[in-house]
């Protein structure tokens, strides 16, 4: 059974919920053999995490050469390897490293790329939502090795006891490769809460909290998920463009997706029409976001989120 190469998408070592469901993915198409870029002494630990997903291999990339760069030098490890492995496809997280990396990797071997799927069939056939989730289409690479960005939330992961055998890779970086170097990062605040665009649950606020996002905050808390806003609060300076959702921001795909005081304008649509299970809460019977919910509740979101917030904690207690 050939490889299929699964690029693991981590935080210093931590690896992210994605990565899991990239190896279920990958267990459809062949073998998966995860491949972490990152410190070498981190490597046995992170190939304990993914080889309960299925990861016979674990390929370890010292990233002392690649670190201190933007993602160039990551296309050209994972080119390295791919020459070397031969794989059925590579599978990356889709995001905006992730899409970036794909595509400098599909020139660098001549293979096409797909990027933003939904779903990946055993056939390497992809599902991707497309014309701000208006429709959905089906495509297939036809050329040289399969490379494909797989959205979060596009499957659930399942463990499968893997090898997980460990083999240190050793990328050669060109200097061509080291144009664009990093010179100082800031890193986000910690919230606690799970990153926008991974996120299963995500509570959004619009125009309609009137910049009070503490009833948003406490839903989203108390649900496990994450927070997200409308354009118009984006706007309106109540909260930072990292959690903008839509055209314009950030596109979630969650198991529920909860929008307060959001109308449901196109542009808010574009970014989480896609989720699994949407409600709305609005005082405007007439907004457009109720064209699109499963659920939908009229009413002032200040009193019926505490409401709801209040029912969710009992239940959990």
């Amino acid at each position: 059974m050939s490889e299929v190469l699964v690029l693991i998408d981590h935080v210093d070592g931590a690896v992210r919920k994605p990565t899991y469901e990239l190896l279920t993915i990958a267990k459809r198409l062949g073998e998966p053999s995860a491949v972490f870029i990152g410190g070498s002494a981190q490597g046995a630990d992170v190939a304990e995490k993914v080889k309960k997903y299925g990861a016979e291999k674990v390929y370890v990339v010292d990233d002392a050469q690649i670190k201190g760069y933007l993602v160039a030098p990551k296309a050209e490890a994972l080119q390295q390897l791919a020459e070397k492995t031969s794989p059925a496809a590579i599978l990356i997280p889709s995001t905006m490293e992730g899409k970036e990396i794909a595509g400098r990797l599909a020139i660098k071997i001549e293979s096409g790329l797909i990027t933003d799927a939904v779903d990946v069939e055993a056939d390497g056939t992809t599902t991707q939502s497309v014309f701000a989730g208006n429709y959905t289409v089906k495509a297939k690479v036809t050329t040289g090795t399969p490379i494909i960005t797989v959205k979060p939330n596009s499957a659930a992961p399942e463990e499968a006891a893997g090898a997980g055998t460990v083999e240190e890779f050793a990328a050669t970086v060109s200097d061509a490769a080291k144009g664009a170097q990093i010179v100082a990062s800031q890193p986000r605040k910690a919230t606690g809460r799970p990153e926008l665009t991974e996120a299963a649950i995500v509570v959004a606020g619009g125009r309609g909290t009137g910049g009070n996002f503490e009833s948003v905050e406490g839903l989203a808390d108390a649900l496990g998920g994450a927070v997200g806003a409308s354009r118009a609060a984006v706007d309106s300076g109540w909260i930072p463009h990292t959690f903008q959702i839509g055209q314009t921001g950030k596109t979630v795909s969650p198991q529920l997706y909860v929008a307060t005081g959001i109308s449901g304008a196109i542009q808010h649509r574009a970014g989480m029409q896609t989720s699994k299970t949407i409600v709305a809460v609005n005082k405007d019977e007439e907004a457009p976001i109720f064209e699109l919910v499963d659920f939908g509740v009229v009413g002032d979101l200040h009193t019926v989120l505490p409401a709801l917030t209040e029912e969710v904690t009992k239940r959990k207690g």
